[in-house]
């Protein structure tokens, strides 16, 4: 049993005591924090009204009595459920940004973040242009993409109805609600017949894609998760090979379709040897996410 929490701590011994009770449970992290610090930072700062970055700043403040209990509490729940911190705390942070989160859909996480934050896909985005969120399943890289160009329309569609429901609140949530338009179907059954006036200068996509191997060894964690959203059949490819066959009829002519494969760079390999591909660099390599041109699609 823990001991009561003294009322003299300090926000940064309080963030250590969190992260030394999680590091003992050995628990898998990736859903928002890379280790037992960083989450602990993260649940911390919850309690604090803070974001995890505006933290940083009050490592020094004392930390009072009823806010380390729920400190806590939230790690015992985190430790004894193996759930992802952000269902827990019903918020996700995606590039210092806010999220909304709940089991009807997969944690915000996606590498794209990145690419759309720092500005790497400005040359397939006219400042007027029409951007495509295929899977947007949270809605998180739709808002991202809204936010960081706020002269294009976004479309964002997904299969799942609880998904679109997490992501109609995250749309709400940032005030994108002229900007972001959410659509149900199966990826391209979602939209309406392509033609010359509805077609996308950009399309991200971050599928499903885990293959059924690794499908059947993920950690705890991930099972909390929608299946829909991870699982990508046997080699991880079989929404990427429906994606890949149909988006020359949504492109437009120099348009492009960027993808997030994770893990799967040798399956995806296998599966499109004869498609030129720009692998994009992101802070976990260059082997996780890929931009094929409308051109090298036709």
């Amino acid at each position: 049993m823990d001991p009561e929490p003294q009322q003299s701590l300090t926000v940064n011994q309080c963030i250590d005591q969190i992260a030394q009770k999680l590091e003992a449970a050995n628990l898998h992290y990736g859903h928002g924090a890379i280790d037992a610090q960083s989450e602990a930072l993260w649940l911390v700062s919850k309690q604090l009204g803070l974001s995890p970055t505006e933290t940083l700043d009050h490592l020094e403040d004392s930390i009072t009595n009823e806010q380390q209990q729920k400190a806590i509490a939230v790690a015992d729940e985190r430790i004894s459920t193996r759930k992802p911190l952000a269902y827990i705390l019903g918020e996700a942070w995606l590039m210092g940004v806010p999220f909304f989160c709940s089991e009807q859909s997969i944690v915000p996480r996606s590498w794209i973040a990145e690419l759309i934050v720092d500005g790497s896909l400005e040359p397939w985005l006219p400042a007027d242009g029409k951007a495509l969120d295929l899977c947007t399943g949270n809605g998180s890289l739709a808002v991202l993409l809204a936010l960081s160009c706020p002269d294009i329309h976004v479309s964002a569609c997904d299969i799942s109805m609880p998904a679109l429901s997490v992501a109609a609140r995250n749309v709400d949530r940032h005030g994108l609600s002229s900007q972001v338009e959410l659509m149900d179907g199966d990826l391209w059954n979602a939209l309406p017949e392509p033609n010359e006036d509805n077609l996308f200068d950009l399309i991200i996509c971050n599928p499903p894609y885990v293959n059924a191997n690794s499908m059947s060894t993920l950690p705890t964690e991930y099972h909390a998760e929608p299946v829909l959203a991870l699982a990508g059949g046997d080699d991880g490819m079989d929404l990427i090979r429906r994606i890949i066959a149909h988006a020359p009829d949504y492109l437009s002519e120099r348009g492009a379709i960027l993808i997030e494969i994770g893990n799967e760079y040798e399956n995806f390999k296998k599966a499109f040897p004869q498609i030129p591909v720009i692998w994009m660099e992101v802070s976990a390599g260059e082997e996780q996410v890929l931009l094929i041109q409308a051109e090298d699609l036709r």
